[in-house]
């Protein structure tokens, strides 16, 4: 594959959100959604699987709204409805009826939300440590709290950054270049990026309710989603406890769990051979 089978472009959605994204490949289409870590994008998120999925997939990579080069103006009453809202207007705008979803944390949450409110539109799920399991049901992880502090405090900093990721996104510290923690800093101190963080506590009046939706172990359509899907996680997650990789295939009729040895919050990244074979065979249907 060379770089000129890729496009990237971006379009208008919602009447004023605009996404942008990055497609490659043919075939069923799979939609790749990222974290919502400082300075993440959908390009950086999967730098290490676009290549290999598209051997078989027409793969579709956008930045989700409040990163990258997509609009920063992410609602913060229902963020992840929000989110699900956004995807679902790009797959209408590519005149796509039914795509399947692959979500890593804050993108896990998204693609399941858009699962859970409109199941035609979704084939099959690939969560990978999504956000939004057992949030109520515990105190939040030390990891989880590193990064929602990111802009609190005396504000965003490499320092700061490299700490995150080193200490707590990925299970070998010394596995992440340089050179990637420089790239997502740079993208984190967006100005308007820091006067409007896509990813933080609820506050005000309607704080509780948020917290609430957003634990999707509090809803009830959980138990009745009948889409096949891939749960994913490192066995040393320490921003979403992997404990929540039970509690969706207790809930959840279809799913599987994979629990991944010696891997982080970053699995896509950390094991992106293993990552790119069970997603590939899950999707295309060797695995059922």
């Amino acid at each position: 594959m060379t770089p000129t089978d890729q496009t990237s472009q971006t379009v208008t959605v919602n009447g004023d959100t605009e996404i942008f994204y990055t497609e490659v490949g043919s075939g069923d289409p799979v939609v790749l959604l990222h974290g919502g870590g400082p300075g993440a994008s959908g390009l950086s998120n999967y730098s290490r699987n676009i290549e290999a999925l598209a051997e078989h997939f027409r793969v579709i990579v956008p930045d989700m709204p409040g990163y990258g080069r997509s609009s920063k103006n992410l609602a913060q009453g229902d963020p992840f409805g929000a989110l699900a809202d956004a995807i679902r207007a790009l797959l209408d705008h590519l005149d796509i009826t039914s795509a399947h979803l692959v979500g890593n944390s804050y993108g896990g949450a998204c693609a399941l939300r858009l699962a859970l409110d409109t199941p035609h539109c979704v084939g099959k799920l690939v969560l990978m440590g999504p956000g939004g399991i057992g949030t109520t049901r515990a105190a939040p992880t030390k990891g989880l709290n590193t990064l929602l502090n990111y802009y609190g405090g005396s504000g965003p900093s490499r320092e700061k950054l490299e700490g995150f990721i080193r200490n707590y996104l990925v299970y070998d510290a010394e596995s992440v270049p340089a050179s990637a923690i420089d790239e997502r800093y740079q993208a984190s101190i967006d100005p308007e990026v820091i006067a409007n963080p896509p990813l933080r506590r609820p506050s005000g009046v309607g704080a509780l309710k948020t917290l609430w939706s957003m634990d999707f172990t509090r809803d009830d359509r959980l138990q009745t989603l009948q889409t096949r899907t891939l749960v994913l996680w490192g066995e040393n997650d320490k921003v979403n406890r992997p404990a929540g990789g039970q509690m969706l295939i207790d809930r959840m009729p279809n799913a599987d769990l994979f629990l991944a040895a010696r891997t982080g919050h970053w699995m896509q990244w950390e094991r992106a051979e293993l990552f790119n074979r069970l997603v590939t065979d899950f999707l295309d249907g060797t695995y059922e």
